[in-house]
């Protein structure tokens, strides 16, 4: 059964289309990794999946239930939780206090409750050492991993990160895959945009392509990344090269 589904969306600004007719789903427990070039809409697409923004066209449901024109604030209620690319901490606040306001105000739990929540994502992301620092203090890898913990405080079952992996170092980075590969041991489905594809491949069940708003491939992660017409759009081509 599918945790999302996303039939035929669109989403246009003024003479700008930057999602046009995408459809895609995820299945319960699996990782979807969206790559594609700067500014082809992928950052949009979670948007929409989120609720932050609304669609021109098509439907989204989730879990079972049409979601499409239902606020951001209810979608994260019913399951939905995301990272964002940039981090933005709460930097006079502890790592521990960042992760329970997702504890409690992102799930609805009671303080009690958001505090036994926080301790566990806490432990979950490698962050547990961290809980009385203030978040401002917090290395770059810290931070996403902060990221990542308060969109995982509200027990979601589908999490949207957001270039997670971008800026970290590669040790950092395996130790981040090492992380997610622990959050998908939870069941919890993930969609992933990253430019960092050897993360990605580490992580994700399929790899979609998206290009001018356009889903443009979706499949198995290497025979996708094989794709000529892939290559030509995301990594560029001596084919393409030879043109300019």
């Amino acid at each position: 059964m599918s945790i999302i589904e996303l039939d035929t969306v669109s989403k246009r600004y003024g003479a700008l289309q930057v999602t046009d007719q995408v459809s895609l789903s995820v299945t319960a427990g699996e990782a979807l990794g969206i790559i594609g070039p700067n500014g082809a809409g992928k950052t949009t697409l979670f948007n929409l999946i989120a609720g932050t923004t609304l669609p021109d066209a098509g439907t989204i449901r989730f879990d079972g239930a049409d979601v499409t024109r239902m606020p951001a604030r209810r979608r994260c209620h019913r399951g939905i939780s995301r990272s964002f690319q940039i981090p933005h901490p709460f930097v006079g606040m502890t790592t521990y206090e960042n992760v329970l306001i997702g504890a409690s105000f992102g799930a609805g739990r009671t303080e009690t409750a958001g505090s036994t929540k926080a301790i566990e994502v806490l432990e979950l992301t490698g962050l547990a050492a961290k809980a009385n620092v203030l978040a401002g203090h917090l290395t770059l890898l810290e931070r996403k991993r902060l990221e990542m913990a308060r969109a995982l405080a509200s027990s979601p079952k589908l999490l949207l990160l957001d270039e997670i992996a971008g800026g970290l170092t590669q040790p950092e980075c395996l130790e981040l895959v090492e992380t997610i590969k622990t959050v998908r041991a939870e069941g919890v489905s993930i969609i992933w945009i990253e430019h960092v594809v050897h993360a990605l491949l580490a992580i994700v069940d399929r790899i979609a392509v998206i290009d001018f708003g356009r889903k443009i491939a979706d499949g198995d992660p290497a025979a996708t990344m094989a794709s000529p017409q892939v290559s030509a759009i995301y990594m560029g081509t001596d084919e393409e090269v030879n043109h300019v």
